[in-house]
């Protein structure tokens, strides 16, 4: 496409959207058809949504390919009055994708195919609509890595999983429960309840990965604020997480102490992500947001008085009203 050539974001030639059909159609075909993967029976796409497991912490990887779409519609609208300028400069981000695409295929790697993704779509929008386009469309598309299962987040539980049983053991003594800590297991110093093991799954690293999502994505939608908090915004779901996990390992306790352990074991620890962690976490985003949106209701704004300085005869000085009277 010329670089010159200015049209709205619609408007293309017939010549030019044919040539995108068959653009994504070749994309769609690869990624969703190609049966190259874990021994020639599943496409990367089928292999993704299998892996979407609480085995391996990502259960929410559903949710992932729903928001790029919403971010890429809501990202649309911005460029629907922009003036388009496609460019060749895109091919060179679609060969990065179509070198990540032969890999894939040459190492059956099924992972390599998703992060592939991005790039052909980005360079696909730089070609066509232009440089403007397609940094306005990065962000949605690249979010699309977020649904790719890290490998190896499993050992990551460990250190989570001591973390949260010290914190938990911290809170529950100051709340006055005393337990006994032994590795990853919370249990009552009096004897009253069974001990509570921290396993991998109440480590806090599925939480962890669902929260962040969210984060990312209430970031990208703060469009008002500035880059650096932002970007504090989209980390601050590590700390959440973590504090909110040990605040909810502690209820268990709690519960189990002064309420029953076997509705502290069984039902609360099964409802308390749903009923305590998440909402406590959002709030806990929310505030942040406001705090450095400067929302919050105590914090004021310093309003700027403008005196005048001209008065008119009828605000001049009594004095002066009797010397000329």
């Amino acid at each position: 496409m010329d670089s010159t050539q200015k049209t709205t974001l619609l408007r293309l030639p017939l010549t030019h959207w044919i040539s995108i059909g068959i653009y994504l159609a070749l994309t769609v075909l690869f990624v969703f058809f190609y049966k190259g993967f874990m021994g020639n029976t599943q496409s990367a796409a089928a292999w993704l949504e299998s892996a979407w497991t609480p085995e391996t912490d990502y259960e929410h990887g559903w949710m992932i390919p729903l928001l790029c779409i919403y971010m890429m519609c809501r990202a649309a609208k911005k460029l629907e009055t922009a003036p388009v300028q496609g460019s060749l400069k895109g091919l060179w981000i679609t060969l990065v994708g179509g070198l990540f695409c032969i890999l894939a295929a040459r190492s059956q790697q099924p992972r390599v195919v998703i992060g592939a993704v991005p790039f052909l779509l980005s360079g696909a929008v730089w070609c066509y609509w232009g440089r403007k386009a397609a940094l306005t469309c990065a962000f949605p598309l690249f979010f699309l890595w977020m649904a790719i299962p890290l490998p190896g987040l499993q050992q990551a539980t460990t250190s989570l999983q001591s973390l949260t049983a010290h914190g938990a053991h911290a809170v529950a003594s100051l709340c006055g429960v005393e337990t006994i800590l032994a590795g990853s297991k919370i249990a009552a110093a009096n004897g009253t309840w069974d001990s509570f093991d921290i396993v991998g799954g109440c480590s806090g690293i599925r939480s962890l990965m669902a929260l962040l999502m969210i984060s990312i994505v209430w970031a990208y939608l703060a469009d008002t604020l500035a880059l650096w908090k932002r970007f504090l915004l989209a980390v601050s779901a590590i700390p959440l997480a973590i504090i909110g996990n040990i605040f909810r390992i502690s209820s268990i306790c709690l519960f189990a102490e002064y309420v029953d352990p076997t509705f502290a074991g069984k039902t609360w620890h099964d409802w308390s992500g749903l009923l305590f962690f998440f909402p406590a976490t959002l709030i806990g985003l929310a505030l942040l947001h406001g705090l450095l949106a400067g929302e919050l209701p105590f914090i004021r704004k310093r309003k700027t008085v403008t005196r005048k300085h001209n008065a008119t005869a009828d605000e001049a000085p009594a004095d002066e009203k009797g010397d000329r009277a």
